[in-house]
C-alpha cells in the first residue's frame, strides 16, 4: 500500500492511501489503528506533501564504497551516523533554495526507511518488524561546508535540504532497486541497494543501540557514486526502482 500526507486546496493536511491513481483519506493512526475510507480524489487534484513527520532524521555517510572513494575517504567499518533537522524537511516538488554561505550544494540520492514502531536495542534480525515501509529521498548537501566545518551539522542542515516522498510504500522490498538521479535530464547516479555496506536491518540495529526509534523517524541510507552540482533552474529527480519518483526545482 503506498501511504501519503497531502492536502486538497486550503484544507488541513491529511493522511490517505492510494489506488488506480485516487486518493482516499485515512481515519486514525497510521502507524497503530486506522481505517481507509474511498479512494475518489484523482491523484492530480491533490498536493503531495512530505510524507512523514518525524521526531528524527538519521542519516548513513560513505554507505556505498564507490561514494566513498569519490570522495577519496575509507568506506567505515560502522555505520557512520549524522542527522538533519526536521526544518530541512521537503515536499515532493518543492523548490530547494541554494544558500549564500555555499558555493558547492550537491544532490544525494537515496532510500529513505520509514520506522512503523517504537524502538530500543532492536536486534538485526528484529529490525524488519520495526519498518514501516520506505520512501524516496535527496540528502542535499553544502559540500564545501562539509569540508571545511569537519562536521556535518550545517552541511546537511539548511531548510529545504531534506525532500522527500512522494509516498511511503509498506511492501517495497529493498533488497535489490536500482536508485538513479538524473539533473535536467542529465544521468548523474545509479546503482542497486545491494551495493549497500550496511544493510537496512544493519542500519536499525546499530541506531538503536544509540537511540530510541519513534513512529515516523526517518532514516536516510545512504547515497551512491555520482554526487554533483545543483545550479539555479536545475529540477531534481530522484527515481528508486518499484518506488516512485521524487522531483525537487532548485533555486537562489
Amino acid at each position: 500500500m503506498r501511504i501519503v500526507r497531502y492536502q486538497v486546496k486550503n484544507e488541513t493536511p491529511r493522511y490517505g492511501w492510494i489506488l488506480e491513481n485516487k486518493v482516499g483519506p485515512i481515519e486514525g493512526d497510521i502507524y497503530g489503528a486506522y481505517r481507509r475510507l474511498e479512494a475518489d480524489t484523482p491523484l492530480a487534484d491533490v498536493k503531495l506533501l512530505a510524507p512523514a513527520q518525524p521526531s528524527k532524521i538519521i542519516c548513513i555517510g560513505r554507505n556505498y564504497a564507490e561514494h566513498a572513494k569519490e570522495h577519496e575517504v575509507e568506506v567505515p567499518k560502522v555505520p557512520l551516523l549524522f542527522m538533519k533537522p526536521p526544518s530541512s524537511i521537503l515536499d515532493p516538488g518543492g523548490t530547494v533554495i541554494l544558500p549564500p554561505q555555499s558555493r558547492q550544494v550537491e544532490h544525494e540520492a537515496e532510500l529513505v526507511v520509514v520506522i512503523g514502531k517504537r524502538g530500543r536495542h532492536i536486534t538485526a534480525e528484529e529490525a524488519q518488524g520495526y519498518v514501516y515501509g520506505y520512501t524516496v529521498g535527496n540528502d542535499v548537501t553544502a559540500r564545501d561546508l562539509q569540508k571545511s566545518d569537519g562536521q556535518w551539522t550545517r552541511a546537511k542542515g539548511f531548510d529545504t535540504f531534506c525532500p522527500f516522498g512522494p509516498w511511503i510504500d509498506t511492501e517495497f522490498d529493498p533488497a535489490d532497486a536500482v536508485i538513479t538521479c538524473r539533473v535536467s535530464g542529465q544521468p548523474r547516479q545509479m546503482a542497486s541497494t545491494r551495493d549497500m555496506v550496511f544493510n537496512v536491518s544493519t542500519l536499525i540495529a546499530f541506531i538503536s543501540s544509540v537511540m530510541t526509534l519513534e513512529p515516523g523517524d526517518l532514516i536516510f541510507t545512504g547515497t551512491p557514486a555520482g554526487v554533483g552540482l545543483l545550479k539555479p533552474g536545475d529540477v531534481v529527480d530522484v527515481e528508486i526502482e518499484g518506488l516512485g519518483k521524487l522531483s525537487n526545482p532548485v533555486a537562489a
